[in-house]
């Protein structure tokens, strides 16, 4: 009984009740002395009220210059801006000039009937007439990419985006079911359009367009669209809708307005002069 009286009357040891004692004495145990604390919390105050004090300073220092920047870079950008669309209309000006003389030689060479024909086949003049309106666009939950934008992921088909080979395969359909006159997006095809992809944008003539895709079809309306709707590319386009979710819309029209294409130039081929022989 007498151990178990000495360690409850003496619970902490000895040692550790000298050590705490002695901490007292010298002022080094608990915590610190009021008037250091208040002489730590005062310096922290100090510093960052400099702090704030200095960074403030620079920014006001800086500001001017900041906006000098922002407006200069500003009417820069109003200056190229202006240009580019100076430049444009030169451009639409020039095509219209071709255009013409297109016409002109055309008509000279062959009759105004044989222009006007050559001038529709080959997508140098407006054209109008029925048709049909295909509109192909991405899945409504296409895959997202980095920044939350399904034009920003290189996946294919099966990530729910319309992919440059699905559109070729829309437009070949298209004039193998009798197409007289195609157009993507205000964008008339001829023989020489190519439609590629640029990273994850698709491209007609160089020129990148933005879904939905409206493809615009000039012939026999209700042959066309039953003719494509049964044909292998249709079907394609309906294994898109059906597996990945590709919306698509088909409907005849009475009249579609295509437009010319900006320009028709041949630089390397010619006409034969040759005529065969019996």
């Amino acid at each position: 009984m007498s151990l178990l009286t000495n360690v409850m009357d003496h619970s902490l040891d000895d040692g550790y009740a000298e050590a705490a004692a002695r901490k007292r004495s010298e002022g080094t145990g608990g915590m610190p002395r009021t008037v250091r604390a208040k002489l730590g919390l005062a310096a922290g105050l100090v510093l960052a009220a400099v702090v704030v004090t200095v960074g403030a300073a620079q920014a006001r220092v800086a500001a001017p210059a900041v906006a000098k920047e922002r407006e200069e870079l500003i009417d820069r950008i109003q200056r190229e801006t202006t240009a580019a669309d100076k430049l444009e209309a030169t451009v639409d000006t020039l095509r219209d000039d071709v255009s013409a003389r297109q016409r002109e030689a055309l008509k000279k060479d062959g009759g105004a009937d044989r222009a006007d024909l050559v001038g529709v086949l080959s997508g140098a003049v407006a054209v109008h007439g029925p048709g049909v309106k295909l509109v192909v666009d991405d899945a409504k939950e296409a895959t997202t990419g980095g920044n939350g934008n399904p034009r920003e992921t290189s996946g294919f088909a099966d990530t729910g985006r319309v992919r440059d080979r699905d559109m070729q395969r829309v437009v070949n359909g298209l004039w193998e079911s009798g197409a007289e006159a195609v157009s993507i997006n205000g964008q008339r095809l001829t023989a020489l359009s190519a439609i590629r992809a640029a990273g994850d944008a698709i491209l007609v003539d160089n020129r990148p367009l933005v879904p939905p895709y409206t493809v615009l079809a000039v012939g026999d309306k209700d042959q066309l669209g039953a003719t494509f709707k049964d044909s292998a590319d249709g079907l394609y386009l309906d294994a898109l809708r059906e597996n990945y979710g590709i919306r698509t819309s088909l409907s005849t029209e009475d009249d579609l307005r295509l437009p010319a294409a900006p320009s028709v130039i041949v630089r390397t081929a010619q006409p034969s002069t040759e005529k065969g022989t019996s």
